[in-house]
């Protein structure tokens, strides 16, 4: 029988902008990765990793014989592969990749007898507590009314791994909040709030914020995951919440550029943003046992309608306060953030953390 430390672990999306960073964390732990990648997909986010260490197979996340062979004889699958758009004109490819490539790809992996599954679902799966109590790990989805297509998508395939998860299968979820940090190529939705900044593109911005968290913190929490995460639970992982205007003006103050300084009001109605806590300030800076929360919030400072960013909100995981031993870097070196104390990264689910 192979010894399971001799195989290699199979990651979906291996080129992409959390993917890469997966399989950059597991080569650094001395695991060997079969790279699954899209037909026609840029790769050069695994340029420079050794080839003895990185296997490159192309497949098809919804050819179930495709998947069926790429999982054939590997120690853990981390499924990433995902459409990570708040708008397209045409979502199908969306509901493709999202559902039906979730839904073979956990076929093929249950017919693999893959040891070790960690999904990768998204804090957009996560709803909204309509309370002042911040959601958890533990609030029902309830964002139907306000969802795109990237978020209904995201919460619905995260269904699905729950529901291979309750038929026996071993799945860990993971849900990061707002990833920045290098290799973002597309770039993701959070990389063009960046540029956009950058380029003069942000007339304003709404009341809220989200949970920034770097993508190699993201990594390191997949990777706790495999090993730590309990069956059939998610973790929220996320680090530094952070308003738009701070951010914006962060972003424009490290880029040499004009901050935006229009307010944009929610429309006359609309409930009030939720805050971070219940103190009087809408800071994202805040006492060092509110850091490592992770928040939830629209899904960027214009693109989203105001209805979504009128209900912006934080979720914290409850639980534990045990930190796991990802701990975030500093935006500022970085170039996203400013600096801070360092503070963990919590990936916790509703009933304990990653030891």
């Amino acid at each position: 029988m192979s010894d399971p430390s001799s195989l290699p672990v199979a990651v979906s999306g291996a080129a992409g902008f959390i993917g890469s960073a997966v399989v950059q964390k597991l080569v650094g732990a001395g695991r060997r990765v079969r790279a699954l990648l899209e037909p026609g997909a840029l790769t050069t986010n695994l340029d420079g990793l050794d080839p003895a260490k990185v296997e490159r197979v192309t497949v098809d996340v919804c050819d179930y014989e495709g998947m069926a062979r790429a999982l054939d004889g590997v120690s853990a699958y981390y499924h990433l592969a995902a459409i990570y758009k708040v708008w397209t004109p045409d979502p199908t490819a969306i509901y493709r990749v999202n559902l039906e490539g979730t839904t073979t790809s956990l076929l093929a992996a249950r017919a693999a007898s893959v040891p070790r599954v960690v999904y990768t679902s998204s804090i957009a799966a996560v709803g909204l507590s309509g309370t002042d109590r911040p959601a958890d790990e533990r609030q029902p989805f309830n964002l139907f009314d306000v969802a795109n297509d990237y978020i209904l998508t995201k919460y619905l395939s995260e269904r699905i791994a729950i529901d291979f998860a309750a038929s026996g299968m071993p799945i860990v979820i993971v849900n990061p909040a707002f990833p920045f940090g290098p290799r973002d190529r597309a770039p993701t939705p959070t990389g063009k709030m960046v540029l956009s900044v950058l380029r003069g593109e942000v007339p304003g911005y709404g009341a809220g914020g989200f949970c920034a968290v770097d993508v190699d913190d993201v990594a390191a929490a997949h990777v706790a995951a495999e090993s730590r995460g309990r069956v059939g639970e998610r973790y929220i992982l996320g680090a530094h919440n952070v308003t738009f205007r701070d951010f914006l003006h962060l972003v424009a103050r490290i880029g040499g550029v004009s901050p935006p300084r229009l307010y944009i009001p929610a429309p006359v109605g609309a409930p009030s943003p939720r805050r971070w806590s219940s103190g009087p300030s809408g800071s994202a800076r805040r006492s060092p046992s509110r850091r490592g929360r992770a928040s939830r919030t629209s899904r960027g400072p214009c693109s989203s309608t105001a209805r979504r960013r009128a209900k912006s909100s934080v979720c914290p995981s409850r639980r534990s306060r045990r930190p796991s031993s990802v701990r975030s870097g500093s935006f500022a070196t970085r170039g996203w953030c400013s600096p801070a104390p360092r503070a963990p990264v919590h990936a916790r689910s509703s009933t304990t953390a990653i030891p």
